[in-house]
């Protein structure tokens, strides 16, 4: 089965992806440690996944976001779940801010069907190259700083997460400009077809001054939504296709389930600068294919 690029579009694909057992079991492996090592470092698999689909099975741009989106639905649901079991997420800061992520994602998805392939393919690169320094830095000591925020606590955004010592109040801060980083991190999002922790992430850590562990887990539980806010505009579109989509959503989720375990056991310093070294490569290989024209 060939895929069908539906017509008026701009850009003329690569080429076609040849829909059989190879090129499905191959999508699938290569996914599977996408998901792996996206588990390991905290930023998920599609910002590998994208890239690779495009650079290594020449899969137009557009189909290797819409496969990606949802991927990112899948395991953000499955791990989602956990995290909110165990009380580290903060459902009333997700569901807050999951209104600008979405108005985000929504406006990037529209936007990601008026421009060039070679434009989101630089922008994307660049994003890769921020995420490979965001996965490979290490995280400083927490300090929580206590003091109140009146539109935090208006809003009743401060709460409380486990760690060794019991349960750790903690206070949200600068809720305006966390609300806005969302909107941008959205908006990658629907771009480019990843999850964008690494900014939401960063949002939460740095300009709201919430704990890592809630920030992470809170930007897990917002990915699924973001993502499929933005699959819905790729779906009417026709860009999502089954036979790219179904092996990496497999893939993805396979591998992240596998990454979570170990994580748990695994020193995992050395396995963050074997992803960041991939994703740099990657990241300068779209540049470098964006800026030439050659996709």
């Amino acid at each position: 089965m060939s895929t069908v690029y539906p017509t008026g579009t701009s850009q003329v694909p690569r080429g076609e992806p040849v829909h059989g057992p190879e090129f499905a079991a191959a999508v699938f492996f290569i996914a599977a440690a996408a998901g792996f090592l996206g588990a390991l470092t905290g930023l998920g698999g599609g910002v590998v996944i994208t890239p690779a689909l495009h650079l290594l099975f020449h899969v137009d741009l557009r189909y290797a976001i819409g496969a990606s989106l949802v991927s990112v639905i899948a395991t953000s649901s499955g791990a989602a779940s956990a995290y909110v079991a165990e009380g580290l997420s903060n459902i009333r800061i997700g569901m807050f801010l999951e209104v600008a992520t979405t108005l985000g994602a929504i406006f990037g998805a529209m936007l990601a069907t008026r421009v060039p392939t070679a434009a989101i393919a630089i922008v994307f690169g660049v994003v890769l190259l921020f995420s490979a320094y965001f996965s490979s830095r290490p995280h400083p000591p927490e300090v929580l700083d206590m003091s109140p925020d009146r539109l935090a606590t208006a809003l009743k955004l401060n709460g409380e997460y486990p760690t060794a010592n019991g349960l750790t109040a903690y206070n949200v801060h600068r809720v305006p400009a966390g609300f806005g980083l969302m909107f941008g991190a959205g908006a990658l999002s629907g771009l480019l077809g990843i999850g964008s922790g690494a900014v939401k992430v960063l949002a939460m850590d740095q300009a709201m001054r919430i704990p890592f562990k809630v920030s992470t887990t809170t930007s897990n539980f917002m990915i699924g939504v973001t993502a499929a806010a933005s699959a819905g505009i790729y779906l009417t579109r026709g860009y999502i296709d089954p036979g790219i989509a179904m092996p990496v959503m497999l893939g993805v989720l396979g591998g992240s389930l596998l990454g979570a375990r170990i994580l748990v056991k695994a020193r995992t310093r050395w396995l963050r600068y074997v992803f960041a070294t991939v994703v740099v490569a990657l990241g300068i290989e779209m540049i470098y294919s964006g800026w030439k024209g050659t996709l």
